[in-house]
């Protein structure tokens, strides 16, 4: 492959890989580690797709478990967040976002790559490499969870 064809590739991709990592990790920094990591994982092995959907459900996975690893760190899980600003948010979907962005990782993620990334359920699985049946359960606890967050303690009459 060549060096200008591989920047292409990159270039493409770069958007939805930080996004995904940002959506889990909820941190700038470790989401810009992650996208670094993540990119050369896929330079080293840019020969190895059939496809550009191949390439896509790699790179999403790869990124899922770059961000899991990260998570799973004791030194990660014990340290104190600075309210960050979300980049390229348009105020409409702030509070969505940031609601969204309050979720436990297993339903961020799904509900980012359902809505975000526009993946249907049977891509989400296969990329998750989960059953159909829990990325749906997950899903609607996902939306549920958002719904009791967004509505909150908000009667309508």
């Amino acid at each position: 492959m060549e060096i200008f064809e591989l920047e292409d590739k990159i270039k493409n991709y770069s958007n939805m890989i930080y996004r995904l990592a940002f959506s889990m990790l909820k941190n700038k920094d470790d989401s810009e580690d992650v996208y670094q990591e993540v990119i050369i994982k896929f330079c080293k092995h840019c020969e190895e797709f059939t496809d550009e959907e191949h390439e896509k459900a790699w790179l999403i996975r790869v990124t899922v478990n770059q961000c899991k690893s990260l998570l799973r760190l004791t030194w990660y899980k014990n340290r104190v967040e600075i309210d960050e600003d979300i980049p390229q948010l348009d105020k409409e979907n702030d509070d969505i976002y940031y609601a969204v962005s309050e979720l436990p990782v297993k339903y961020r993620t799904v509900i980012h790559l359902f809505y975000y990334e526009q993946y249907k359920i049977s891509e989400i699985a296969n990329i998750l490499k989960e059953k159909e049946s829990t990325i749906k359960s997950q899903l609607m606890r996902g939306r549920n969870l958002l719904k009791n967050k967004i509505v909150g303690g908000v009667t309508i009459e």
